[in-house]
């Protein structure tokens, strides 16, 4: 007879054995070496935009929206808005909720892409330096004390960059809510080979985690999502926050 609970608790277990299969988790981080060669991230897509994340992170994602029902999703970085449509449709999923987007730069053309759905109501765009005292301040202006916040850092990926976020966004984080940051995975990554960029692997978002982590440990890593990723972009990345 199907039992939902011994269901639960043998994919917990079932992940937690892939993880501690060095076999696996090499030929994992090979896989994720290899198609990133191909910019493999960028061969998605969510209602017609491009998402840039990997299938396995988005399903990720998925999963804690649903589980954690934030009433406020941040997110600083949006390219061409695919991962901020997929958020706000989530939530109109729920039947609540606000999705804010941060990103330096909106052109026009993204942002009337990003509002022609029917539930970018649920959408509030600001254009500005992620970490300025005048984009943090609009920010809370959509926030009240009673608001469960989640947040996702997926702008720029130095470390400078994302220490400076983290120290921005982490405070506004609410109890048991999530803060994601991406692209953690640079840290195990060689230098992509048609672009450079000014991070790489002994500076990027994991090391700006580990040094923020340092003064602030109201967040730990939920190791069920990472044990269970093995193709991830955000490895130590999901974040809880315990207070």
């Amino acid at each position: 007879m199907f039992n939902r609970i011994d269901f639960e608790n043998s994919k917990l277990q079932n992940a937690r054995n892939q993880r501690s299969n060095c076999d696996l988790q090499k030929l994992a981080l090979e896989v994720t070496i290899k198609a990133n060669n191909f910019d493999y991230a960028y061969q998605w897509t969510w209602l017609g935009l491009p998402i840039i994340q990997l299938p396995q992170d988005i399903i990720a994602i998925q999963e804690i929206i649903w589980k954690t029902k934030p009433d406020i999703i941040i997110e600083t970085g949006i390219a061409w808005g695919g991962s901020t449509v997929y958020y706000a449709s989530l939530l109109q999923l729920i039947g609540k909720g606000k999705m804010i987007g941060v990103d330096q730069t909106l052109p026009q053309k993204n942002i009337n892409e990003i509002m022609k759905y029917p539930f970018s109501n649920r959408i509030h765009l600001i254009e500005g330096q992620s970490t300025s005292k005048e984009t943090i301040a609009s920010i809370k202006k959509h926030l009240s004390n009673d608001d469960k916040v989640m947040v996702i850092l997926d702008s720029n990926h130095s470390h400078d960059h994302v220490l400076n976020e983290l120290k921005c966004y982490a405070p506004l984080v609410t109890k048991n809510q999530y803060l994601i940051v991406c692209a953690t995975a640079v840290n195990n990554l060689p230098v992509h080979p048609k672009r450079a960029r000014p991070w790489g692997p002994d500076k990027n978002p994991m090391t700006a985690l580990i040094e923020y982590q340092k003064e602030d440990n109201r967040f730990i890593t939920n190791e069920d999502i990472d044990n269970k990723l093995l193709i991830t972009y955000m490895p130590g990345g999901y974040l809880i926050c315990k207070g």
